[in-house]
């Protein structure tokens, strides 16, 4: 009887649910406008999407009310219908007659301020949005150093319902750093996280870096980045608690990061959850790669890797509705079991629409190229969160946040993607000084230009013996093909002829690509265009008289780079190798093909102590009978042998080192944990082996090939004025015509 009675009470239930909807429901037969001046009678219908005929519910006056709202045009709204006439009543809101920023005389931060806020003239005028446009322009003008500037907001109300707005800046003085301290237990030197921040603190011969401005963007950076090391260390649950920023009666700023590094963990078991319908087959690869990490200290880049591995699985065996969910989970005190779980979504949504806002500089196909998920695909929560980290490492915006947002059909989502761009420019100054001398560099870079992601990069390099220039076009993605072009002319002039008696000029232009070929291994073909001269006088060797005159050369070289580094810069565990070939393509001038590899290995033996270990080679050989030309021959990189004078090794032609055919380096260096309360000094004992040798172009001049090897003490300090390294070194084994020195020590900085 219950049974019979639940059957029939269901369905009266929803007749009686339907009865009740439509009698909410009004057909319209006519419309009735009240309270517009300035936008007509048609227009608002337009804004309201209803038709003659239709059927309203009170849901739908609500939808209408919202839509009339977004247009921004009306202050007040009332909608309702009375004897099936829909009767709509505005507000207008007042239109910005004129908006006026005072306090600002350069031009281009003018235009950039006007671009920035949403209020413009002619359009309405909405008062809520007023403070947020105030806290806009505060927060640009923070940007560029202005931390004590202050806006006040003036407004005018005219008879003819418009208003006038005046913006009065005040842009005060500019604050700088003046010292940036880290406090707590921190575990690292204060030399090491000075590079790891991107803020910088204020000397007088910074005067191009707007990086020594207090910029509140770029310290949540600096934490981020902070953060981000140190868990890429081990460092699983260190804080960077809110930096403090202090200043003194002569606004003197000093910024202060306490960190909490916590203890170092490692990976304990991991464990890949797949749903049911899913392959484990394909996943084994995966699995295996899990399992070898295992004992390994815990890094995000391994967890971010894997993701990506399984990212790429997905998509090509067509899972397309996926997302993934990491959980870390302590065991053990210091051991971290993690769980990658693969979700299939039971909700199969596809991508409508993509809308991008902020862009003001950037073209939007220039973030689109880099989006995995497109319109129209299905939505992979995967594809998804890596399309937003890929435009966030494009590195030409401040912020980028994204949403998923429902559309009118409910098997569809839309994603909005917000950016906040930023300076592009630098501009940067340099100088070094050292035992084998001094130079200077000037250079300028563009990221972002034209607003197409390109990237320009101009140098100049002036030394005691040559002057270096370079001028580099970057297109990244080019044509959609995941490849960069790269485009660059170079000038070279070296000028020895006091001391050797020749002088060489070499101008040229390149083209060339690079990219990821293979997961970490990158390949980097490019074709080189040279015209040089080499001019002689009597003091020269027979070897550079043989060889005066001028060439034209085109070449043909690659690389292959393959990176195991847990980082790029000061690495501290996995190993990279390198491989590099120059062929040359006109052979009747030019014969000498060179090839080099490089391998370089990094072991942490005790914590934050690092040994590594550096295996260098290179060849440079006649594929004819012409013999390899004097701007061809080999010389051994300064770095790579200490204790001896750099480029005063190898063959020697009428008392002049002339390089060699070949070369070899062994390089091994392990940091000291000593003094450890100095925190501004590293200290290394090193050991050096290298030799170079090989005269092709004379049997009777001794080609030197002897093993050089010497052991040292190293110490790098970090300056006020920038990082200075210096060296004492013992030479171990050497030729009696190699020129040593016990003693080298250089010194850079940046403006």
């Amino acid at each position: 009887m219950n049974v019979i009675s639940k059957n029939i009470l269901v369905p009266i239930f929803i007749i009686f649910f339907l009865l009740v909807n439509n009698s909410e429901a009004e057909k319209i037969t006519d419309f009735e406008i009240k309270g517009n001046k300035r936008v007509n009678v048609e227009t608002i219908k337009i804004f309201s999407e209803v038709s003659l005929g239709e059927d309203l519910s009170t849901n739908d006056l609500n939808n209408i009310l919202k839509k009339l709202y977004q247009t921004n045009f009306f202050q007040t709204v009332e909608v309702k219908i009375e004897n099936s006439v829909l009767i709509i009543k505005v507000k207008e809101n007042p239109i910005v007659q004129n908006l006026v920023i005072r306090g600002i005389k350069n031009k281009d931060t003018l235009k950039k301020i006007k671009d920035l806020i949403s209020i413009k003239e002619k359009n309405p005028y909405i008062e809520d949005q007023l403070d947020a446009e105030v806290r806009r322009i505060k927060n640009f003008i923070q940007e560029g150093g202005y931390y004590f500037s202050d806006i006040e907001l003036l407004k005018k109300n005219n008879d003819n319902n418009t208003i006038d707005l005046v913006f009065n800046i005040d842009l005060g003085d500019k604050a700088y750093i003046n010292q940036i301290i880290f406090t707590g237990d921190k575990k690292f030197k204060r030399r090491k996280l000075v590079n790891v921040i991107t803020s910088e603190e204020d000397k007088f011969w910074k005067f191009i870096s707007s990086k020594r401005l207090l910029n509140k963007q770029r310290l949540e950076l600096d934490k981020r980045l902070l953060t981000n090391f140190y868990k890429n260390k081990g460092y699983f649950n260190v804080k960077v608690l809110d930096n403090t920023v202090q200043y003194d009666d002569e606004k003197n700023f000093n910024i202060i990061f306490n960190i909490e590094s916590g203890k170092k963990y490692y990976f304990s078991n991991f464990e890949l959850i797949l749903p049911e319908d899913f392959d484990r087959k394909n996943f084994s690869d995966i699995e295996k790669e899990l399992k070898k990490f295992s004992g390994e200290r815990y890094s995000l880049k391994i967890v971010e890797k894997m993701l990506n591995n399984i990212e790429k699985i997905a998509s090509r065996k067509q899972y397309e509705f996926v997302n993934a969910r990491i959980d870390e989970k302590i065991v053990d005190e210091n051991k971290i079991d993690v769980k990658i779980a693969i979700l299939s979504d039971k909700n199969n949504f596809y991508v409508k629409n993509i809308n991008i806002f902020g862009n003001n500089i950037t073209i939007e196909d220039v973030i689109r190229n880099e989006l995995i998920i497109d319109e129209g695909d299905p939505l992979n929560k995967i594809l998804f969160n890596k399309s937003i980290n890929s435009v966030k490492g494009m590195n030409i915006f401040d912020n980028v946040s994204s949403e998923i947002v429902d559309t009118d059909n409910p098997n569809e989502k839309s994603i909005n993607i917000r950016v906040e761009e930023k300076p592009t420019g630098q501009i940067s100054l340099g100088a070094g000084v050292g035992t084998s001398g001094t130079s200077t560099s000037f250079g300028i870079q563009e990221s972002n230009f034209l607003g197409k992601a390109i990237k320009l990069n101009s140098n100049l390099t002036l030394s005691e013996e040559s002057i270096k220039g370079l001028f580099s076009y970057t297109k990244p993605n080019y044509g959609n093909s995941d490849k960069d072009l790269t485009l660059s002319v170079q000038a070279n002039e070296t000028d020895r002829l006091a001391d050797y008696g020749y002088k060489s000029n070499d101008t040229g232009f390149s083209i060339g690509t690079n990219f990821e070929y293979l997961e970490d291994l990158y390949f980097a073909p490019s074709l080189l265009v040279n015209f040089e001269s080499l001019t002689t006088s009597s003091a020269a060797s027979s070897l550079l008289k043989k060889q005066e005159g001028s060439y034209f050369d085109t070449e043909v070289s690659y690389s292959l780079f393959y990176d195991q580094r847990d980082q790029t810069y000061q690495p501290t565990d996995g190993y990279s190798s390198y491989f590099f070939q120059r062929v040359p393509v006109n052979i009747d001038e030019n014969q000498t093909v060179i090839n080099g590899l490089e391998y370089n290995t990094y072991y942490e033996y005790l914590d934050n102590q690092v040994f590594s270990l550096s295996l260098f080679a290179k060849a440079a050989n006649s594929l004819g009978d012409d013999d390899v030309r004097i701007s061809d021959r080999l010389y051994l990189p300064a770095g790579k042998l200490r204790g001896f004078e750099a480029g005063k090794i190898g063959p020697i032609d009428g008392g002049d080192f002339v390089g060699g055919n070949y070369l070899s380096s062994l390089n091994a260096q392990a940091n000291l944990p000593i003094f450890p309360g100095l925190e501004t000094f590293d200290f290394n004992v090193f050991y050096d082996a290298a030799n170079v040798w090989g005269v092709d172009y004379s049997s009777s001049i001794n080609e030197s090939n002897k093993i050089r090897s010497s052991t040292g003490l190293g110490v790098d300090w970090f300056t006020p004025i920038g990082p200075l390294s210096f060296s004492f070194s013992q030479p171990l084994t050497k030729k009696s015509t190699d020129k040593t020195e016990s003693f080298r020590f250089n010194l850079g900085t940046t403006f």
